[in-house]
């Protein structure tokens, strides 16, 4: 039968990279099943349809053209691959160049935050606070007991509420917590500690003890909770923890709780939201602790405990004086202006 003209590059001059008959071979490869299949039903076109086999070329020179064919986009490919393996590399180097940039910003805000929270002490922190450490009365501690140490001893008898004199308000601290008959607490910046006492031969099993980040549950088993509320600050859970030993001051048993405090710059007036309240301007600081402190944070402390001493004296803080100085060096510098009728806060 008639036999259709070689397909050559001089009679047919569709470049085999042409995208319009990936849909045609895609269909044809995958009736046939593979490659291979493929290629063989490609030669066997050939055959039948044109003088690829028959015609006056040697057989030398068809498998020149196919190598030659085959040559050209294995070349194409390995190119395609380089590029491919460039771009992939070059992608993985900016996701990189990304992440780290991302975590070098995380950082840099969360030393930011960090450095703000322990240097920005404002005039309501410093006045909560209370880091001042007014003289001792005979007989008393100059240092309030850590949380985790052995409980502290009852008072002999309760001690008397703050009188709004200038001092601030509040129930007189005892080892800067206070002792409220079902429970006693005590703090220092880091944490506080609880003591709840309960009956002789309680067992851990018997103990409800609950805490979350702004929430404390203290509850022996069928009976009433002793503590039972939302905290006025908030706790690092996972430095919290309790347990429970015979007390060493009476028939029965105590439990023991320390809560770590979230900020280590405040002093907590209660355990639970509605309790009484101490007056944190009476709190004693543990001075000694003040050396172990890094410089900038000791330099933070030791301000909140000058501005506590002179506003316990009725005297600026260093923050007032410094606005006041200010003012008096601008008054003394524009002595035509008249401040006798403004109103200085």
């Amino acid at each position: 039968g008639a036999h259709a003209p070689p397909l050559t590059a001089s009679t047919r001059a569709v470049s085999m990279d042409d995208e319009k008959f990936d849909g045609m071979y895609m269909n044809l490869a995958q009736q046939v099943g593979g490659i291979e299949p493929l290629l063989d039903s490609f030669m066997g076109f050939l055959r039948r349809k044109t003088d690829f086999f028959s015609g006056g070329a040697t057989e030398d020179a068809a498998k020149e053209q196919v190598l030659k064919s085959f040559n050209k986009h294995k070349s194409k490919a390995d190119e395609e691959a380089r590029e491919k393996a460039a771009k992939e590399k070059k992608r993985k180097a900016e996701e990189e160049k990304r992440r780290q940039k991302i975590e070098q910003e995380k950082k840099a805000k969360q030393q930011k935050q960090e450095d703000e929270r322990i240097v920005d002490v404002t005039d309501e922190v410093a006045t909560a606070g209370g880091l001042a450490a007014p003289p001792p009365a005979a007989g008393s501690s100059s240092t309030g007991e850590a949380a985790g140490s052995s409980e502290p001893a009852a008072p002999e008898a309760e001690a008397p509420a703050a009188e709004d004199s200038g001092e601030g308000t509040g129930l007189v601290p005892l080892h800067n917590g206070y002792d409220h008959g079902t429970y006693r607490w005590t703090q220092s910046l880091q944490d506080l500690a609880v003591y709840v006492p309960v009956p002789a031969g309680t067992k851990a099993k018997q103990l409800v003890i609950d805490i979350k980040k702004q929430h404390l549950t203290v509850q022996v088993a069928g009976k009433e909770a002793v503590l039972k509320g939302e905290m006025p600050q908030t706790v690092k859970v996972e430095d919290c923890f309790w347990s429970i030993e015979d007390d060493p001051k009476g028939a029965g048993r105590l439990v023991s709780i320390t809560l770590t405090k979230m900020n280590q710059m405040e002093w907590w007036k209660h355990v639970l939201k509605g309790e009484p309240e101490i007056n944190t301007q009476k709190v004693e600081p543990e001075n000694s602790k003040l050396s172990d402190l890094d410089g900038d944070t000791r330099q933070t402390v030791e301000k909140m405990m000058y501005d506590q001493r002179q506003k316990a004296a009725g005297l600026p803080t260093a923050d007032e004086q410094g606005k006041q100085d200010m003012l008096k060096k601008f008054m003394e510098q524009h002595p035509e202006m008249d401040f006798s009728k403004a109103k200085i806060c």
